[in-house]
């Protein structure tokens, strides 16, 4: 069909996928886009899915088009609607939305009169050979399969077993509905796959009425023609399944427009695993605290971490849609791009997660002062805060060292730090307790330099403090990776020290009394997160979403 190319929107292509688009457009293959994003609803979505989100609803969006959301829910044993509510929640916190919801369960009707008018064409039988003997028969990559002995039964026995399958009649395993293609493909995926299986399990919305299922394989490509999907885009993995894709819908024969489908590479980070399975048992066995743990590698855990949608998308877009299988890209470019995305956005606070006790001899008991700070100095829009200051104090553990060691330059026995935003302080003394360790310092102040100025002398060290009297007690969590690679086993390992949670850490009034949900860049320590959950006004639980340093530098 001709198309007036005058009416054709066809921007400047971004990647591959976008030039294949809008050839297909200029010559007439096509003449809008609608894509899908078919999800299985059989666990939580995690980072590997996020780039196919961004791709399949973002290409709908820059060409004007369609983007579906279809649940491909041909497996009712591992399905189930917590998994779709999940997946809803978290394309839409993405910043997508899609044009129509379908479920590949709406054309179970459907699909068995398609996989039927396969058996009348002769193009599928069903099999007894048992899963053991079938793997057997199907040969391997070097070497060709062999034809099942029930591939020649006659169009009639195959259609009454197959309609006696789906009345209940066989236990499951007995039988199996498979597309009679080429048992000597090079393709081993067309080595006469399976289309139906028989299992007897409640389905979580057609509940009891089917008994047999229809493969992925099966459904999928056809629930994407039945849809009008033109551009069936997915990962790299599904290329060696474009020549089933294919066959089923043109074997079936009912669709002038098939779906086009075009792959593009997978993204895969270092230290992050990304299998169903193994997060799955992770949750099971009590590893880690549900899906959403901020450890996991999924969208729900990242959001409870504080990664923002914003962050995401713009790793997404930066590392680009390759077409082949590319590199590992370091986990730390993520974190980069979390921290440029926070940087200008959150405030800057005052927050002690490892405290040490502060007590300035000089300072007048029960007094409380005020200071006035910027909640962000690059970015003047935030505004600025009231701190309080008293006479008591906390400081990190790490801000004290009683025998300093070369080039360390904050508070030690006769040195002299600014607290920010404050006073110059001096250490005059330590209390310890009965092992030695120390566990409070006492200092003395200089008034003459309130605001942590003084232009007579200059000090090193600049240490950030909250006052004890006021600060709010805090349950601070640091997250480390879930999991780590090990090169003896060149596989990774779970992380035994990827979680420290401080029951004791001290933090800011301001903060205290924040929402949940609310991003803090806390000096010094990094970017952390009001926990979305479990946070309440007055007894927050923080997360830290990510280190303030980074060993990253992205290549300008």
């Amino acid at each position: 069909m001709e198309t007036d190319k005058k009416d054709l929107f066809l921007p400047e292509a971004d990647n591959f996928i976008e030039r294949e688009i809008n050839k297909d457009l200029t010559e007439g293959v096509y003449t809008h886009v609608q894509t899908r994003f078919p999800p299985e609803p059989n666990g939580y979505m995690h980072i590997g899915h996020i780039k196919a989100i961004c791709i399949d609803f973002g290409t709908a969006e820059k060409y004007g088009g369609k983007c579906n959301l279809r649940f491909d829910d041909t497996n009712p044993s591992k399905e189930d609607t917590e998994y779709v509510d999940s997946i809803m929640e978290d394309i839409r916190w993405m910043g997508f939305d899609w044009d129509h919801l379908y479920y590949a369960s709406e054309y179970y009707d459907q699909l068995y009169e398609f996989a039927e008018k396969l058996i009348q064409k002769g193009l599928a039988y069903v099999d007894d050979l048992t899963p053991e003997q079938m793997k057997e028969y199907r040969g391997t990559l070097t070497e060709p399969g062999k034809n099942s002995p029930w591939r020649d039964r006659s169009v009639e026995e195959n259609l009454d077993l197959f309609r006696r399958m789906r009345a209940g009649e066989f236990p499951e395993g007995s039988h199996i509905l498979r597309a009679k293609i080429d048992m000597a493909s090079p393709n081993i995926n067309m080595r006469d796959p399976a289309m139906y299986r028989i299992n007897y399990m409640h389905h979580h919305r057609t509940g009891d009425k089917w008994c047999i299922y229809p493969m992925y394989d099966f459904a999928h490509p056809l629930s994407d023609a039945i849809e009008g999907v033109t551009h069936s885009l997915c990962s790299f993995e599904f290329e060696d399944h474009r020549p089933l894709y294919n066959w089923f819908i043109e074997q079936v024969g009912v669709f002038p427009n098939p779906p086009r489908q075009i792959e593009f590479a997978r993204m895969e980070l270092t230290n992050i695993v990304t299998s169903k399975r193994k997060l799955r048992a992770l949750v099971e066995n009590g590893t880690v605290n549900g899906w959403d743990d901020p450890r996991m590698p999924t969208l729900a855990g990242l959001r409870k971490r504080g990664y923002t949608p914003e962050s995401i998308k713009a790793f997404i877009t930066s590392t680009g849609v390759a077409k082949a299988r590319g590199s590992v890209i370091d986990y730390s470019y993520l974190e980069y791009c979390i921290r440029e995305d926070l940087k200008l956005k959150s405030k800057r606070v005052m927050a002690v997660v490892h405290p040490l006790k502060v007590v300035i001899d000089n300072y007048p008991e029960g007094q409380i002062e005020f200071f006035t700070i910027d909640n962000n100095p690059e970015n003047p829009e935030l505004g600025s805060r009231t701190v309080p200051f008293g006479r008591e104090l906390y400081i990190e553990q790490e801000d004290f060292m009683e025998v300093p060691a070369p080039k360390y330059f904050r508070l030690s026995p006769g040195r002299e730090v600014r607290l920010m935003g404050a006073y110059f302080v001096t250490c005059t003394g330590v209390v310890k307790d009965e092992s030695g360790k120390v566990v409070e310092v006492h200092c003395t102040y200089d008034p003459e330099t309130k605001g942590g100025n003084c232009e007579t002398r200059k000090v090193k060290g600049t240490i950030h403090w909250v006052a004890a009297g006021t600060a709010v007690k805090a349950c601070v969590r640091l997250y480390d990776h879930l999991f780590v690679y090990n090169p003896e086993t060149d596989d990774y390992q779970l992380n035994e020290d990827s979680l420290e949670t401080v029951e004791e850490a001290y933090v800011e009034p301001s903060v205290g009394q924040a929402e949940p949900g609310t991003h803090f860049q806390f000096v010094r320590n990094g970017y952390f997160i009001l926990d979305p959950k479990e946070s309440e006004p007055g007894k927050p639980v923080i997360n830290r979403t990510v280190a303030l340093k980074s060993s990253f530098k992205p290549i300008i």
